[in-house]
């Protein structure tokens, strides 16, 4: 299973042996618990639950659930379930690091973007500005039209003004540049989602 929940660090680069510097995101990977385990026989699927960093105010039902399966002194900050084709050897209680992850290994990376607030249609959906001269009404930046005479509506998922980012992206095929096994760090190629101190799922391709 080459699954776990880190936190975004940054951007930096590394150079290779042949002298090419590399863009990589470094991520703190883990440690990371796994607090359930879920069976095709019991639950109908597999699963593996992990936890994630120290967090406070637990829910009643996350605090007994903790508890049931031994780990009433864990207080994670996150809780996801990540569905597995295999289980093998996992159990609850084991960890998981940086080391799962191997250079050259391909991932895909979850995040939630960076919220910009409200904005226009250039900003958001890169619209074109109108004329600025010859002819031009002044409303350089407003989006123009958005109907016809018929059918007299505006259609669903019409590109226009509004909240930007702030949602949930993946990004696929990424590779791992980098593994610092001591320092429970990765570094991935090119940019993921997401601001620094940012939660991200890191999910090994096949």
């Amino acid at each position: 299973m080459k699954t776990l929940i880190g936190t975004k660090l940054g951007m930096t680069q590394i150079i290779k042996e042949d002298g090419v510097a590399v863009p990589v995101t470094v991520v703190s990977a883990g440690p990371c618990t796994v607090t359930r385990v879920k069976s095709v026989e019991s639950d109908g699927y597999a699963a593996v639950q992990l936890g994630y960093g120290q967090g406070k105010n637990l829910s009643n039902a996350v605090k007994g659930q903790l508890a049931k399966n031994g780990l009433d002194k864990l207080s994670p900050k996150v809780l996801r379930e990540f569905r597995v084709d295999e289980l093998g050897e996992t159990k609850i209680g084991d960890e998981v690091k940086a080391d799962i992850f191997a250079i050259g290994d391909m991932v895909d990376v979850v995040g939630t973007s960076k919220g910009k607030g409200f904005a226009g249609t250039v900003k958001r959906h890169n619209f074109n500005t109108s004329k600025k001269t010859h002819g031009g009404n002044g409303n350089v930046r407003k989006p123009g039209s958005i109907g016809s005479m018929y059918p007299q509506k505006v259609f669903k998922g019409k590109k226009m003004a509004g909240q930007m980012g702030g949602e949930r992206v993946t990004v696929k095929n990424l590779e791992i540049a980098y593994v610092d096994v001591e320092s429970n760090l990765i570094g991935i190629k090119g940019a993921v989602p997401g601001p620094r101190r940012g939660i991200v799922f890191v999910k090994g391709v096949k």
